[in-house]
């Protein structure tokens, strides 16, 4: 199935049919037309149906698809780059953690210094 058949089919399951089982429902009461629960069980059936078959194609998709992802991911446009660059970001921020102690402590230490200075010019 492509892409565009299922997005049409996914809006006629998540929109067109509920609304139109729902038009049919009032009109029925307020007009007395024929076969209201039957007409509205009908399209409540068919709609669960095209549910449960989109369901189904999504997650046979995303099986066959996952791994051709994460090779995408990896191997084209730039994406071993982008890897390197994340795996250097967690490096960073690993030795960040690491040293924000100390380096709360250096900052402490130079406001310690700041503040003498500030008093020997006095």
């Amino acid at each position: 199935m492509s892409n565009k058949t299922y997005d049409i089919l996914k809006y006629i399951a998540q929109i067109v049919l509920p609304a139109l089982g729902t038009l049919y429902f009032a009109l029925a009461s307020i007009w007395h037309l024929p076969y209201g629960e039957e007409i509205v069980g009908t399209i409540t059936a068919v709609d669960t149906f095209l549910g449960a078959v989109l369901m189904i194609s999504s997650s046979n998709y995303k099986k066959e698809n996952s791994w051709c992802s994460l090779f995408y991911i990896n191997q084209c446009k730039g994406g071993k780059r982008k890897m390197e660059e994340k795996e250097i970001k967690e490096e960073v921020t690993d030795e960040v953690t690491e040293t924000d102690e100390e380096f709360v402590e250096a900052v402490g230490d130079t406001e310690e210094v700041y503040n003498e200075k500030e008093e020997e010019v006095k």
